[in-house]
């Protein structure tokens, strides 16, 4: 049976809307009158000083880059954004949401605020220019004294998603999804999760972030082991695509969206925004439970399994993949979390668990654990078979 904390017990609830399979012209008209899934937005423009000056602002804007970890502007793309403006190219506007009256979330844009931000308090020379490569070198006080005001006098346009463009929370939050993940965010298309990571920020993403860095789970996937350096603006980016794209985050959340299969609804990307969207919900007992839940689990699946963890068996090469699998790791997970009263007896039973694990690939169709369908039915049937095999040992 599936481990649930305490508000996962009632978040299916509130039913989750879902699309009509066809409407008529006239309903088609009617719910365009309403006003039904149409965005209400604002146009501004502002001088860059004034702009930089206003985000210092208590609560007026909330710049928190998405990426963060995964930061992708180095300081040469930041000089490119500052020659731009000084050449006086076009830069897209930014996007904003506003949260309350005067106050604003950043949906698109952080990377060219923050570069803003960052030069005019003198955080870094400008570097790469191609034009103005006489420029290099300098920061913004150093800058010729017409170049300089020439800057100042350039202006950022910015769109503000306006609140009455629904007055449901759930709705607000995907409408706003819906822009974000249409926007292309200075050349940069935005992954799943690291839209996920800017809209539904919170104590259930940070737990998320936080429970990728788990040893066990870094070396299941060959990703590098967490360290400090991480959180630094300015770390390298690592090597791994994994990383780099936020799906260690994002395999996260699969355990714990998935053990709810029987909701599954809107595509795997859909129903892990839905789960995300009502995790916001979670209290802190909750969230403690559900740590404790995921690294049991992954500390017994590491034990178990050791360097095969996650991997699937190949029946047609007689051998191990040579690299973690997302779908076979819901199975196991999930499979695993629900009998961890019995780790003793498994661990006893490690040979048999990796035998019968074996088996379970000779026995099935190719690909049956190995996310080829990312059905409803598909993916119950990978999680339900494990679990059968693993509870048939103990």
């Amino acid at each position: 049976m599936t481990t649930l904390a305490q508000t996962e017990k009632t978040m299916w609830d509130k039913p989750v809307k879902e699309a009509a399979e066809s409407l008529t012209d006239a309903e088609l008209n009617e719910r365009y009158k309403a006003g039904e899934d149409r965005i209400v937005t604002e146009s501004n423009r502002e001088k860059i000083p004034n702009f930089v000056k206003a985000l210092d602002k208590k609560d007026y804007m909330q710049v928190r880059p998405f990426y963060q970890r995964r930061s992708r502007w180095d300081a040469k793309r930041q000089s490119r954004l500052i020659e731009s403006f000084i050449m006086n190219i076009p830069v897209p506007p930014l996007f904003l949401y506003e949260k309350d009256y005067n106050k604003y979330e950043v949906m698109d844009g952080q990377q060219r605020i923050t570069s803003l931000k960052s030069f005019y308090a003198g955080e870094f020379k400008l570097t790469g220019l191609e034009i103005w490569k006489e420029l290099n070198g300098r920061t913004y006080s150093t800058l010729p004294s017409l170049v300089r005001s020439g800057l100042d006098r350039r202006s950022i346009s910015y769109i503000v998603v306006l609140r009455e463009s629904t007055p449901d929370e759930e709705d607000a939050v995907f409408l706003r999804q819906t822009v974000f993940a249409r926007l292309n965010t200075g050349g940069v298309i935005l992954e799943h999760q690291e839209i996920r990571n800017s809209l539904f920020q919170g104590p259930f993403n940070d737990l998320l972030i936080e429970l990728s860095k788990a040893n066990d789970f870094r070396d299941a996937f060959g990703l590098p082991r967490y360290t400090q350096e991480e959180e630094e603006p300015n770390a390298p980016i690592k090597g791994e695509t994994m990383y780099q794209k936020m799906e260690d985050t994002e395999a996260v959340l699969r355990f714990f969206a998935l053990r709810h299969v029987e909701h599954y609804t809107r595509g795997m990307h859909g129903f892990l925004d839905l789960y995300m969207a009502r995790a916001r919900a979670f209290s802190e007992a909750d969230l403690d439970a559900l740590r404790r839940l995921y690294l049991d689990t992954l500390s017994l699946a590491a034990q178990l399994y050791g360097p095969l963890v996650f991997r699937p068996y190949r029946t047609e090469t007689n051998d191990w993949a040579a690299r973690a699998h997302k779908a076979f790791y819901d199975a196991v997970m999930i499979g695993l979390s629900s009998v961890l009263d019995h780790k003793q007896e498994l661990l006893a039973k490690r040979e048999s668990v990796i035998e019968s694990t074996k088996q379970l690939f000779q026995e099935n169709e190719p690909g049956t654990f190995t996310g080829r369908g990312n059905t409803k039915a598909d993916i119950k049937e990978r999680i339900q078979k494990y679990e059968a095999m693993i509870r048939g040992i103990v």
